[in-house]
């Protein structure tokens, strides 16, 4: 089977995590978050791989290679501009076989394509959407279908007067499977969304829904979300490889003062130092090279590559870019995120979503917010 994956935007919602790396390739507790989907299509027989690149494809290559270490053949085409999800996957049509799947790029899942594909080969569809449940669909498009699957119109994040009639609130999860014949909708050579152009165009003829109600899905596309995703994977919400590493829930691998406290689930890379009096987790990752210093705490939070979190600081609900260093006592925490190479001085309070930028150095005591 063969899939098609679009990883063109820019990540602009995650910066400054990915101002200089493309979000494809950002560390997601262990390995690259693209690793995730990788691993996840080949265990579901996909072996062809058509990755979609904008935004820094050079760096994404780099780090994913030929998908060999991932079991599948992993091949790349960049757009020469951005054309939308529809003229993205029309400037892939050259690659493409007579039946295709089609990913969002930014999405983290372990929905059942097996299951999908079945049902899209029973029902003769020319195009299945991959669907999952909200509680609240106001955020959200809702695909609206019948009892069989067909598809019979779309809500654009409706209000509570659009929903009198509706019992199902299905989201599409930005998984397809495709005919060849799709392409065929799409002109060449200009953006075109497949959501508002293509998917109403074949409502009544043809366009399908599966819909898995037990699978995990997270768009991970903001700190909120990356760190919603972080401790997902620790806690095995979403079925990934991270759970072959730990045992009652850690991964410790790194040098832990036995004064020190480190609470499941957590990962301590190889390499990282974590110091007397410390507490690390739960839902924490401390990565390779990384230091926890004396008496600071890490908890729901991402520590990257090379790190230093100072003495009786606090890192809560927090990404910590790689060679971030954070000063004594100082607090980070409710969604903030430090670029790489920030300097954080000590005696600093940053909360509410703060970002500092990669490069940037901050004064003792200069923030509190």
């Amino acid at each position: 089977m063969q899939a098609v994956i679009l990883v063109g935007g820019e990540g602009t919602r995650l910066r400054p995590l990915t101002s200089g790396i493309p979000k494809p390739i950002v560390t997601l507790v262990d390995r690259p978050f693209m690793a995730y989907m990788l691993q996840w299509l080949h265990g579901h027989g996909v072996d062809d791989v058509i990755m979609s690149c904008g935004f820094l494809a050079t760096k994404v290559k780099e780090v994913l290679g030929d998908g060999s270490d991932y079991g599948i053949s992993l091949r790349f085409v960049e757009e020469p501009e951005p054309r939308g999800t529809a003229g993205a996957l029309k400037y892939a049509e050259e690659f493409l076989q007579d039946r295709f799947l089609m990913l969002n790029g930014d999405v983290l899942t372990d929905v059942d394509i097996g299951a999908q594909i079945a049902q899209h080969e029973r029902s003769g569809a020319t195009g299945t959407l991959g669907l999952v449940p909200v509680e609240d669909p106001s955020a959200y498009g809702l695909v609206l279908t019948e009892p069989d699957g067909e598809v019979t119109g779309f809500l654009e994040k409706p209000g509570p007067d659009q929903l009198d009639g509706v019992d199902d609130y299905l989201i599409s999860a930005g998984i397809y499977v495709l005919e060849r014949s799709v392409l065929d909708l799409i002109e060449p050579d200009r953006k075109v969304s497949i959501e508002r152009e293509v998917w109403p165009e074949l409502v009544g003829d043809g366009l399908y829904g599966y819909a898995d109600r037990d699978a995990y899905w997270l768009d991970i596309g903001t700190p909120q979300r990356y760190l919603q995703g972080t401790v997902d994977i620790l806690a095995g919400e979403v079925r990934t490889g991270v759970l072959d590493r730990l045992h009652d829930g850690l991964a410790v691998d790194g040098e832990v003062d036995p004064s020190a406290t480190v609470l499941a689930p957590a990962i301590i890379e190889a390499g990282a130092r974590i110091a007397a009096g410390a507490t690390v987790g739960p839902g924490a990752v401390v990565a390779s090279g990384a230091r926890v210093q004396a008496g600071a705490v890490v908890e729901r939070s991402v520590v990257l590559d090379g790190a230093v979190v100072g003495e009786d600081a606090v890192v809560r609900d927090a990404i910590v870019g790689p060679r971030v260093t954070i000063g004594s006592r100082t607090v980070a925490e409710q969604e903030t995120v430090l670029g790489e190479g920030v300097q954080l001085g000590g005696d600093n309070l940053l909360s509410r979503g703060v970002k500092v930028f990669p490069g940037a150095t901050v004064g003792d005591g200069a923030i509190r917010f």
